[in-house]
C-alpha cells in the first residue's frame, strides 16, 4: 500500500511539473510575460530585386528587408522571422494573420486601408516610371503616353500601380491612359514591350536597373533597346495585420529614429543607386 501511495504521489508531482512547464512556454503569436521577445512573422516578396529577394546564400535581403532588420534591432521586445513568398500570398497572408506584417514596396491605396494597418511612418520611396522602346523615349509623362494613344501592359487590379493609373484617368477624363486589368499580379513588362505586344509598361527604376542595366540582368542585351522614364516618386509602406496596432506603433518609433539617423538614406543609395529621400519634399503620394 505504501508503494502504491508513493507511486500516486510521484505521478501527481510529475503531472504538476508538466503543467507548470506548459504554462511557462511562450506562444509565438502573443507577447511573453517573462520578458522574452515576441516572435513575429514578417513576409517579403522573395523575387523583387532590389526591393526584396533571397540572395545566393539563401538570406533575405533588399531595401525593404534591410530596413526592417534595423527596425528589429531597435525593438528588443520583438524577434522578426522573415518569410519569403509571393506578392499575392503576402497580401492574403497578412490580411488573414498568417503573417503579422509584410513588405513588398507597397503603395498606399484607400482599398488597402480596409484590410491592413498602415503605420504613421512610411518605409521608403520608390521611383515609378514608364518602360518604353527607345523610339518612344520622348514620352516622359502619363499625359504624353495618353496623348500619343499608346498601349499599356496589363496591370492586375490588386496591384497599386493599377490604382496610380486609375487615379490619373479619373483626374484626366479627356486624356486617359488605356488601362487593362491583368489576370496575374504582374506581367513581364520588359518582354511585352520588347516583343511589341504593348507600347509601354509601368515599372520601378530599381527593377529596371537590375533587369536591364546590370550586366548580370536577364535583359542586359536590351539595354540599348528600351528606356525608363520616371513620372513619380512614391512612398512605400509596410503592411500590418489589423490586430497588430501595438506592433505597428513600435515600428513607427523605430523607423522614425532610423530616418533621423539617415540610415534609410544610406540603404536607398546602396540598393537603388540613388538617395530617393533627397526628393522627398516633392513627393505627393
Amino acid at each position: 500500500m505504501k508503494m502504491k501511495r508513493y507511486l500516486q504521489l510521484a505521478a501527481v508531482g510529475l503531472a504538476s511539473v508538466t503543467i507548470l512547464a506548459a504554462c511557462g512556454s511562450n506562444d509565438t503569436s502573443t507577447p511573453s510575460e517573462n520578458g522574452d521577445a515576441r516572435k513575429v512573422k514578417v513576409a517579403y516578396d522573395q523575387a523583387s530585386k532590389p526591393i526584396s529577394w533571397l540572395d545566393d546564400k539563401g538570406n533575405p535581403t533588399g531595401y525593404d528587408v534591410e530596413v526592417m532588420k534595423l527596425v528589429d534591432e531597435l525593438l528588443p521586445e520583438y524577434e522578426f522571422e522573415y518569410v519569403g513568398t509571393t506578392s499575392d500570398d503576402l497580401l492574403i497572408g497578412v490580411e488573414q494573420g498568417k503573417y503579422q506584417a509584410g513588405v513588398k514596396n507597397a503603395f498606399w491605396t484607400e482599398e488597402r486601408t480596409a484590410k491592413f494597418i498602415f503605420p504613421q511612418e512610411f518605409l521608403g520611396l520608390s521611383s515609378t516610371g514608364l518602360l518604353l522602346k527607345k523610339e518612344n523615349e520622348n514620352i516622359k509623362t502619363l499625359e504624353d503616353f495618353a496623348s500619343a494613344g499608346l498601349s499599356l501592359a496589363p496591370i492586375a487590379a490588386n496591384n497599386a500601380q493599377y490604382t496610380i493609373i486609375d487615379e490619373y484617368n479619373k483626374a484626366n477624363p479627356d486624356n486617359p491612359v488605356k488601362l487593362q486589368a491583368g489576370d496575374t499580379f504582374s506581367v513581364d513588362v520588359v518582354q511585352w514591350v520588347n516583343e511589341g505586344r504593348v507600347d509601354g509598361g509601368i515599372t520601378l527604376e530599381g527593377v529596371f536597373k537590375k533587369q536591364v542595366l546590370a550586366e548580370d540582368g536577364p535583359y542586359y542585351n536590351l539595354k540599348d533597346e528600351v528606356v525608363y522614364n520616371e513620372f513619380a516618386v512614391i512612398k512605400t509602406w509596410p503592411l500590418f495585420n489589423k490586430k497588430e496596432q501595438e506592433f505597428a506603433d513600435a515600428y513607427d518609433k523605430a523607423i522614425k529614429q532610423l530616418k533621423e539617423e539617415k540610415k534609410t538614406n544610406e540603404l536607398s543609395t546602396e540598393f537603388y543607386g540613388r538617395d530617393l529621400f533627397e526628393v522627398l519634399d516633392n513627393v505627393n503620394r
